[in-house]
């Protein structure tokens, strides 16, 4: 394009000084204009074909061929015409330069996907693609690799960058039998990992897809814009040919003035310059892909422009507890009413519950701090939604909440500490309770209160836990309102309510852990998946995917969404505007034909330049 537009102003310009007169001059001139004009010309003629008639490549063919006409009849200047199409393109090299860098941007900034994966051959290390690696294969990864699939850590301690993920610089610590996730690099040891998914489904594979297809799920704004170039093109089209025969028509019959077609049919093609709406069609889906794309950067995955809209217009944020406001790791946090010693109750509330994967009965196991002797325990019954009784050294032993108290006909002791409460009971006798309660992410207040200052109205917390701890935690954190002890379908239920109470164009948002939470991210206006790194069932379920377990991300979420918006508007505002004042001047006769393309490409280039201000969020 460039060699195009150099050879044809050289040609335009030589002619200019030729003494040259008549059809031997119109011919000449034809050349720079088919040189630096005929794809427009072509892409006019297809969309006459295909029924697509009325866009720029139309308005621009119409335009100059029109003048190239005007000048063989009048005064033989082609000059003009061909200048028109020239700076057109010119204008179309800035925008397809800005597009591009745009993309290049994101690309890199979305730099995860790994060019090869290391295997072992006959002792040695050999690069193969990763498309063809077989699930359960052994793959090494080197420092300074990116790991390119999902795997188990076989052998090898490392740091993993997962910066291009998440956005946070601070490495992971990572050991053997450790799930590790395609797209982070490894910064120190060399690792041995089993992949247990193949390349197309791995985490750098969904998300690179995320990123690249968020195109498909447009905006109201750019469905806007596509009505609004659908109507508006041809309104423009016929305005123009109005222009062109009613002055001329109506000074002869009713003001027996000269015509004067030459000049009606001039500005008239001068209007179909001006008329392009290039800079809308172009800027408002740039914005939203490059909006996209800086969210990107900050581990934000955005599926699509719709949602970035969405997201800009939240007024009410709703959190699951567990796993997204808290860390969902239970911990042991007092031991109360102990009739022996404090690590001899939790020593065995541990052996009792030690057949079980409940997170209760992990942190029991944690705060014991020894391997468990299964040996010492048998005779395990557990009793669902009550806890368990088992026989350990010979004793018998009761670990659950007060309905197991009550069942066993053991006299207990209230707590009035928040939490979940874990009564032990020897041989039929209270030996006292354990508290044990789940841990606030260190983020989480700072988040609540980053919510309030971006606007939004009011905070929710919907959880399954106890009315006491809920409410420790809503006051800790700040939370408006809390509704506590609720089933998975209570949780849809109350979603519904809030969205049935509702008032305005202000959108719901819900935040949960992407993995318990479907149903809700489903229901909600926009559902937001937290500490979802590697998660199938956030990627699936919600809009919005945080790829770290950081909440803070929740506001700059908004941020972008509502800068890109902004920018949005600005474009829209800026090019309507000048549009509007370009076609009156040149209708009007007080702008010519080199105003209108300047007025155009001049336009779609700012409007171009200020959508790429949505890739950086750095300030944000």
């Amino acid at each position: 394009m460039l060699a195009r537009i150099i050879v044809s102003a050289a040609a335009m310009l030589i002619l200019n000084f030729l003494d040259i007169t008549g059809a031997v001059r119109f011919i000449l001139y034809l050349i720079p204009y088919f040189i630096i004009g005929y794809d427009i010309l072509l892409k006019a003629a297809k969309g006459i074909v295909n029924g697509r008639v009325f866009d720029e490549n139309f308005l621009m063919a119409v335009a100059t061929v029109g003048a190239m006409i005007l000048g063989l009849v009048s005064n033989g200047d082609y000059v003009e015409a061909i200048a028109v199409m020239l700076f057109y393109q010119v204008g179309e090299l800035f925008q397809s330069y800005a597009v591009g860098k745009s993309r290049k941007n994101i690309s890199e900034l979305m730099d995860i996907r790994p060019d090869y994966a290391n295997i072992e051959q006959d002792g040695r290390l050999v690069r193969v693609d990763p498309d063809s690696i077989a699930t359960g294969s052994i793959i090494v990864v080197q420092p300074g690799e990116k790991i390119p699939i999902d795997g188990i850590i076989e052998s090898g301690t490392s740091s993993l960058n997962t910066s291009a993920l998440t956005g946070e610089s601070l490495p992971r610590d990572v050991k053997t039998g450790d799930e590790v996730i395609s797209g982070c690099i490894n910064m120190t040891g060399v690792l041995k990992i089993r992949t247990t998914k193949k390349f197309g489904e791995s985490t750098v594979s969904k998300i690179l897809d995320l990123v690249e297809n968020a195109g498909s799920r447009k905006s109201k704004s750019e469905n806007f814009i596509s009505k609004f170039a659908r109507i508006y093109t041809p309104i423009v089209c016929y305005s123009a040919l109005v222009l062109a025969v009613m002055p001329p028509l109506i000074s002869t019959f009713f003001f027996k003035a000269p015509a004067q077609w030459g000049t009606w049919v001039y500005r008239a093609l001068s209007f179909l310059v001006a008329s392009c709406p290039c800079a809308l069609i172009v800027s408002i889906p740039l914005s939203f892909f490059a909006g996209i794309g800086g969210a990107s950067r900050h581990g934000i995955l955005i599926k699509g422009s719709n949602y970035l809209e969405a997201l800009s217009k939240t007024n009410c944020v709703v959190f699951d507890k567990t796993g997204t406001l808290t860390q969902g790791v239970f911990e042991v946090n007092a031991v109360h009413h102990n009739e022996i010693p404090e690590n001899k109750l939790i020593e065995y509330a541990a052996l009792a519950e030690s057949a079980s994967s409940h997170p209760i009965a992990l942190s029991l196991q944690r705060a014991y701090g020894l391997e468990l002797d299964r040996n010492r325990v048998n005779d395990i019954e557990e009793i669902s939604g009550n806890g368990v009784i088992a026989k350990v050294d010979g004793l018998t032993v009761a670990a659950g909440n007060v309905k197991l108290m009550k069942r066993i006909g053991v006299e207990y002791k209230e707590c009035h500490r928040s939490g979940t409460i874990i009564h032990i009971a020897i041989n039929s006798k209270y030996a006292g309770h354990i508290v044990i309660s789940d841990v606030i992410r260190p983020t989480s207040k700072e988040a609540v209160q980053q919510l309030r200052k971006t606007g939004i109205k009011k905070t929710v917390m919907l959880t399954g836990d106890t009315d006491a701890a809920a409410r420790q935690v809503a006051s800790a954190l700040g939370i408006d309102t809390v509704y506590s002890e609720l089933l998975p379908g209570d949780k849809v239920s109350k979603v519904e309510e809030l969205l049935s109470r509702k008032t305005g164009k202000g959108k719901l948002a819900f935040v949960g852990d992407g993995i318990n939470d479907a149903p809700v991210l489903s229901r909600a206006d926009i559902g937001i998946a937290m500490g979802a790194m590697g998660s199938d069932a956030a990627i699936e379920a919600a809009d919005i995917v945080l790829m770290d377990d950081n909440p803070l991300k929740i506001s700059k979420a908004i941020k972008i969404s509502r800068k890109c918006l902004s920018i949005v508007y600005q474009n829209i505002i800026f090019a309507i505007g000048i549009k509007i004042l370009a076609l009156l001047l040149v209708a009007l006769g007080l702008a010519n034909m080199w105003i209108a393309v300047f007025a155009d490409v001049g336009v779609t280039v700012l409007a171009v330049l200020n959508s790429t201000r949505a890739l950086f969020v750095k300030k944000l």
